[in-house]
């Protein structure tokens, strides 16, 4: 909303539920503010401490005196300037009682301000990509100006961007934001939407600052102490135009916190106070993994880590095996049960969602029939119906509205099942019940007005519509019906009219339709339900959704017609299956059903294993794409899915690789196709030789795809081709993605590192040299800057050789002196701002060229030792990975790819031992493992010499 008389912009937001089962949701608004050096990132002054995305990560705000996202801020550092952040970084305010967050730059005297209820809006984040040579390639390609910015993340219903908040079935929240200039008064202190004040103290000179959003008379400002004296107050007009300041000397003993700011208005109403505190919070703790199922000692904290990783929708980890594990300890545990019946529920496992919730109703009624809760009746109610038990279904339903939480939910579950038999006059009544326990059921709203129609009361249907659109006029249930009463109250201007603006709302989008049409379904109203898909069918130009014709025959299946229902599956089955995406339990079932009327639909089989694969039914939606597969010979993608199936969920590569093959064989044009299938050969450990006559075989694909295209410049590297890498790099412009961080860096550098061993051992120093200077530099080509943290210990220390062979002593005792530095472990890099374990390596290779001889034995026993001790750990994923590090379509084998790593850093230890014949049985592990392992190619390098020459210790 947006006010001519204010200068502030109102953000009303609804979210409504439109499911019977709860709902997670996560509310954010997030601004970029355009910023230069002197951006200062502003928090309530309440706030001390800041945290990370996972919560693992804490630091002091806005003072940071450890280490925050890898950078050392000791002994202290002003984190809240944007110069004095090198890399990206977010901050999540631990905790604020003040209704603001604030971005100001010193430099415009200017800055954006969001105003919220702290109680229902408490999250407040800031986000930056850094100050620095990374930060400014993300900003190339993310900004119109090529510009730094910052993101202001503020959150409703949550604490921080980790934390999810539950919506429960039908329930709607309301809430309203606030984002508003302000200008010259600095770091402000405190906020509303009315104005912003702000209250420094400096050398016993108060500085006094107001800004306010909209024109005021006579406002009065008063400063006093902390036993209420007055020590100052002004009262002055004031407009956005500009900005109140004031600085007023005060005595020198005086301290902040025994100061009082208060800005009141024309009538004496305080607007705004602030108080300063010497008390600062102490700063909570990092948060901690989660601990295996069998680990964790309780059910009730099974119960509890399940779900949470189900709210907070974990990116690895799923809650299935705490539930599980907790009904393994106790059958009969009531909340398990429910949660793991929920789930399965979610996926379309109805039957066995219902006995999980017989089993906790059973737990539930040992000692009381009528017990405090009924959400596990209610639940009952929804497996029973989806499998078409309607008695059986009403029955639950009808002990869940004893209840207070589930009355409403009840009560429209009732309605819609009397619907369905006809008795329009039982709906009407129970909607009026689910309507008085939940005012905003909007769905139960449409329904009683269905119903009142379908009975001919329409002066109350009318009724009930108005006051429904009065609370919400996207209700497209509600506009819908304007046009059957409109037309029996003789009124066509009026219907017209509604007509216009219910195809305007709905945009021509299938999905506002398809969920328009099964909101009549479920109360038994097929034919609305079925004029409202045919309007967009005909209208498609005989090209429609898919979805929209299997609905249809369902519909009319449902309401006694077979032969049409017949003649829309038949269309169905003709259509494309480009876009299409059904994502609804009632597609489930709709595709279910035609399925089984028609079983040589290959459309139908595989749309419901796409389906059921993303409701992570696997087996399930494996079987329908191969009977998908079987009837249609000629598509592509169902046989890309089923190798995705068959590698990762069935662990079956060969399969696999036979269905990626054949998709490839079918669909030569796809860049895609031909990335994932290059993929599966590397997981199953194809010579990199074959991989790279694929990639060559096919080289106008190779310019559609940046990871498509890097991934062929990384096997050129592999083959010692770094001329014609370098050459590839310098003639395309890359763009950045998520999970793709540091690859076509990582190329570049390999390849020059690679040109710099082959100059070396040519006894071109001096050419070496040159390679290794362009490898410090990242052209702004390659979309992606260094930084500030990263390390290049084997850069340094080779350029430490090739100046030495050049004859410059102290350049080289320099650069060997910089290979040294650095604190390295050498577990495996998860992330892309990790310090690649390699490089202990190089460190250890330069203390040996600076003469300390027993640091760089120690170094070289320390990736033996770590490669002994942990090659048979059992390794999880990272818990606190937001999202995985690296887009990666086929799971990797964690156990395998721990065991590459470990050989590989034994290799490394060996090498610089000078233990050949170990290093070389090491590094043929490696390969063996994993041909296409870069490290072992590049790094391991000088092992593919025969062990005459392999000696050099120049070489290794």
């Amino acid at each position: 909303t947006l006010y001519p008389d204010k200068a502030f912009l109102q953000i009303n937001v609804r979210l409504y539920n439109r499911t019977a089962v709860p709902q997670t949701f996560l509310w954010w608004a997030n601004p970029a503010v355009a910023v230069d050096e002197n951006h200062q990132s502003i928090f309530p002054p309440d706030v001390h401490a800041v945290m990370d995305h996972g919560k693992r990560d804490v630091s002091g705000f806005p003072i940071a005196t450890g280490t925050y996202y890898k950078v050392n801020y000791a002994p202290g550092t002003d984190i809240s300037r944007y110069r004095n952040v090198p890399v990206p970084t977010s901050y999540m305010a631990a905790h604020s009682d003040y209704d603001f967050l604030a971005s100001y730059d010193h430099g415009r005297r200017a800055g954006l301000l969001h105003v919220a209820n702290h109680h229902l809006a408490p999250g407040k984040k800031q986000w930056t990509w850094g100050c620095g040579d990374f930060a400014r390639a993300w900003e190339r390609q993310l900004t119109d100006a090529d510009g730094p910015y910052i993101e202001l993340m503020c959150g409703v219903f949550t604490d921080n961007q980790p934390d999810f908040s539950w919506l429960a079935p039908y329930e709607e929240k309301r809430f309203s934001q606030h984002f508003m200039p302000y200008k010259t008064i600095g770091r402000i202190k405190n906020a509303s939407v009315e104005a912003a004040i702000n209250l420094e103290l400096e050398s016993a000179v108060a500085y006094l600052g107001v800004y306010v959003t909209s024109p005021r008379k006579n406002l009065s400002l008063h400063l006093r102490d902390q036993s209420g004296k007055l020590l100052h107050q002004c009262r002055f007009d004031l407009s956005p135009d500009a900005a109140f300041e004031s600085r007023v000397d005060l005595d020198p003993a005086i301290k902040p916190e025994q100061l009082t700011l208060i800005l009141s208005d024309a009538a004496g109403r305080e607007m705004l106070r602030y108080t300063p505190t010497a008390q600062t919070a102490p700063i909570p703790e990092p948060a901690r993994p989660a601990l295996p199922p069998a680990q964790v000692p309780t059910c009730e904290q099974l119960y509890l880590t399940g779900l949470h990783l189900e709210q907070y929708r974990h990116a690895t980890l799923s809650p299935e095996p705490y539930y599980r594990e907790a009904l393994d300890r106790d059958p009969s545990d009531i909340r398990s049960n429910n949660a793991l019946g929920l789930l399965l529920y979610r996926r379309g496992l109805f039957a066995e969602a219902e006995r999980h919730f017989r089993s906790g109703l059973a737990s539930l009624n040992r000692y009381n029939t009528n017990p405090i809760d009924g959400e596990l009746s209610f639940n009952l109610g929804l497996a029973l119906l989806r499998q078409g038990k309607r008695q059986q279904a009403f029955d639950a339903f009808h002990k869940s509205v004893w209840n207070a939480a589930t009355a409403s939910a009840g009560n429209f579950e009732l309605a819609k099942l009397l619907a369905l038999r006809g008795d329009f006059q039982g709906a009407a009544d129970y909607c009026e019940q689910a309507l008085i326990a939940n005012h905003h059921h909007h769905k139960a709203r449409h329904l009683r007005v269905a119903s009142l129609r379908r009975l001919g009361r329409l002066a109350d249907a009318e009724r009930e519509a108005a006051l429904g659109l009065s609370i919400d006029r996207l209700q497209f249930g509600l506009l819908n019906e304007q046009l059957p009463l409109a037309e029996a109250g003789g009124d066509p201007s009026a219907r017209q009219q509604a007509a216009v603006t219910l195809v305007q709302l709905l945009r021509g989008d299938p999905h506002n339709h398809i969920e328009l049409a099964l909101d009549y379904a479920g109360g038994g109203l097929f034919d609305e339900a079925s004029q409202i898909l045919t309007r967009l069918i005909d209208e498609s130009g005989g090209k429609p959704y898919a979805m929209l014709l299997y609905l249809d025959g369902w519909f009319r299946s449902q309401a006694g017609d077979p032969d049409a229902a017949a003649k829309r599956w038949q269309t169905a089955a003709r259509q494309s299956p480009i876009r299409v995406f059904p994502n609804r339990l009632d597609e489930m079932q709709a595709l279910q059903a035609a399925t089984d009327h028609n079983p040589q639909d290959g459309l139908g089989w595989y749309l419901l294993g796409t389906l059921r694969y993303a409701k992570r039914d696997y087996d399930r939606a494996i079987e329908a794409w191969e009977r998908a597969a079987e009837r249609m010979p000629t598509f592509a993608t169902v046989r890309r899915n089923l190798a995705l199936g068959y590698f990762n969920k069935q662990h079956q590569p060969s399969r696999a690789m036979e269905m990626m093959e054949r998709a490839f064989e079918l669909d030569q044009t796809d860049a895609r196709v031909l990335y994932e299938l290059d993929q599966l050969r590397k997981k199953c450990g194809q010579p990199p030789q074959r991989r790279l006559h694929l990639l060559q075989a096919h080289r106008s694909l190779l310019d559609q795809r940046d990871d498509l295209f890097i991934e062929h410049c990384a096997l050129l590297n592999l083959m010692g081709d770094y001329e014609q890498v370098q050459t590839l790099l310098a003639g395309r412009r890359f763009h950045p993605w998520e999970g793709g961080e540091g690859k076509v860096t990582g190329v570049h550098t390999g390849s020059l590192l690679g040109l710099a061993r082959k100059h070396l051992q040519n006894g071109e120093a001096r050419a070496a040299l040159h390679a290794l200077e362009q490898a410090a530099v990242y052209p702004e080509n390659l979309g992606e800057g260094k930084l500030p943290t990263a390390f290049e210990n084997d850069i340094d220390y080779h350029a430490g050789l090739a100046l030495r062979r050049l004859g410059r002593s102290d350049e080289a005792t320099a650069r060997f002196q910089k290979a040294r530095a650095g604190q390295f472990e050498p577990k495996s890099a998860i992330y892309y701002n990790d310090h690649p374990p390699h490089l202990l390596y190089y460190q250890a290779m330069a203390a040996g060229e600076l003469g300390e001889d027993q640091a760089a034995q120690q170094m070289l026993d320390r990736l033996i030792d770590f490669g002994r001790n942990h090659l048979h750990d059992d390794v999880m994923t990272d818990f606190f990975a937001v999202s995985l590090p690296e887009f990666s379509v086929f799971d990797d084998d964690l156990q395998r790819a721990n065991q590459i790593h470990c050989h590989f850093m034994m290799a490394l230890g060996h090498l610089g031992k000078r233990n050949f014949t170990e290093a070389r049985r090491e590094r043929e592990e490696v390969l063996r493992l994993d041909p296409s392992h870069a490290g072992a190619h590049l790094h391991l390098e000088p092992l593919r010499l025969p062990p005459a020459q392999g000696d050099d210790p120049e070489v290794s």
